[in-house]
């Protein structure tokens, strides 16, 4: 237990500075996941069952994981098109930091013939980036009461524009086998939220609370919610899985509830469906299919005209602006793991999910913070020891795609973004 205590406090510690870009939700959690691009619902012996099946926690027995994740994400905004005084707010620019770490861990232990318990504990991000990028003239930004004479950044307000958000869950879980080969889980979902926003000081005068808006330094919210799920061997070449993980409802942001609608944000429900295949002993094919309701996050799913004209709800309210993510996520996922020999094992895997958003005015402004790429690929090995522990290496990559559409701030203008992203992942399991 103090193994347990001190990579907690090393996630914690870590976790405070992870900047993600490609999408709300990691592409998998723990080895098996990442490797076969989060391809997992219906496939045992994750001890990351807490954050995709609980009910696997049963084909586990007890492990240890941890492992450190290289975080290398790119991205590039660009305005063009913007004519006359308002041709000095065309830009390109890329967003500072590149390499970030993101730790996670988890442990199972089996009770008894029918019951395991465990905990896992990683982080999400998403909604992370920073520009430092102005107009280099004096008092062009949009809100001199809040600026002064400072240069304008690209949102009209001043200095270096971004956000920085970090999530923190915990998942305890426990899991019965009520019949052989069949398991329900249950894990209870308990997460911290750490955020901050900058340089969007134009926007502060639409929102119902103006001075919790933007540049109140980080600020702390909590909230919980609950991952179910159901696992099957249905016959020795085929297993099944559905999990469903509710809203996890999270306190209002004080310092910016004047930014997101109804002060707080919430992470999506979501849901899947997975089908593990083995035609052969060394041959698994895993196939998944997860719903993400990003639409029902009103701060995610308001569109960001909401409160751009007037008479406009103000941003921070119920029907506020928001990112503009209205369509909820399917994502399809494929994942091949290869048994080369009794100490070595290949994975692979890919992933594809539709864009929350078109190509139109929610793709743009206030989302240029928010690129989401949508198609994913993965690839790593697990090299078992004598002593029956694991090294796990594998790397993702979120494949490079644009969004482009009209500027909200300069009617007549164009805006897009690129990002894609580079991981490596590492991670050791000891059998315990």
């Amino acid at each position: 237990m103090k193994t347990l205590g001190f990579v907690f406090s090393c996630l914690i510690a870590l976790s405070t500075n992870v900047k993600a870009a490609g999408g709300y939700f990691s592409l998998g959690y723990g080895h098996i996941s990442k490797q076969t691009s989060g391809a997992v619902t219906a496939v045992a012996g994750d001890v990351y069952a807490g954050a995709s099946n609980p009910a696997k926690l049963t084909t586990v027995g007890n492990q240890f994981e941890a492992g450190i994740e290289f975080f290398n994400p790119h991205r590039r905004v660009t305005r063009t098109g913007a004519t006359g005084s308002s041709a000095i707010y065309n830009f390109s620019s890329k967003s500072k930091n590149s390499l970030f770490l993101i730790p996670e861990f988890a442990y199972s232990r089996q009770i008894n013939d029918k019951y395991t318990i465990g905990i896992s504990a990683y982080a999400n991000g998403g909604l992370n980036s920073e520009y430092t990028t102005t107009t280099d003239i004096p008092g062009t930004n949009g809100n001199p009461g809040a600026c002064g004479t400072k240069p304008g950044n690209f949102f009209l307000g001043c200095d270096e524009a971004g956000f920085d958000l970090m999530q923190l869950i915990v998942a305890p879980t426990i899991a019965w086998e009520f019949t052989p080969g069949h398991s329900i889980g249950v894990a209870p979902l308990f997460a911290l939220q750490r955020f901050e926003a900058y340089g969007l000081h134009a926007f502060a005068p639409l929102s119902q609370f103006p001075t919790k808006f933007t540049n109140n330094g980080h600020d702390i919210a909590l909230g919980a919610g609950v991952r179910v799920g159901w696992y099957g061997e249905v016959s020795p070449w085929l297993s099944l899985g559905v999990a469903y993980s509710s809203k996890i409802y999270m306190q209002e942001f004080d310092k910016y509830k004047g930014l997101f609608a109804e002060g707080s944000f919430d992470i999506p429900e979501n849901y899947s469906i997975g089908v593990a295949i083995k035609p052969n002993k060394e041959w698994m094919i895993a196939l998944d299919v997860q719903r993400i309701e990003f639409s029902e996050v009103k701060s995610l799913g308001n569109s960001l005209l909401n409160s751009l004209t007037p008479g406009s709800p103000l941003i921070g309210s119920a029907d506020g602006s928001g990112f503009g993510w209205q369509r909820n996520q399917t994502n399809y996922r494929l994942g091949l793991t290869y048994h080369a020999s009794p100490r070595l094992t290949l994975r692979a895997g890919y992933a594809y999910g539709q864009r929350p958003n078109d190509n139109d005015i929610n793709a743009t402004s206030f989302s240029m913070l928010t690129p989401n790429p949508i198609h994913n690929a993965s690839l790593g090995l697990s090299w078992k020891t004598k002593r029956g522990n694991q090294l796990h290496v594998g790397f993702e990559h979120y494949f490079r795609g644009e969004y482009s559409g009209p500027s909200a701030l300069f009617p007549g203008s164009t805006e897009s973004l690129v990002p894609y992203v580079n991981i490596l992942h590492i991670a050791w399991t000891m059998a315990l």
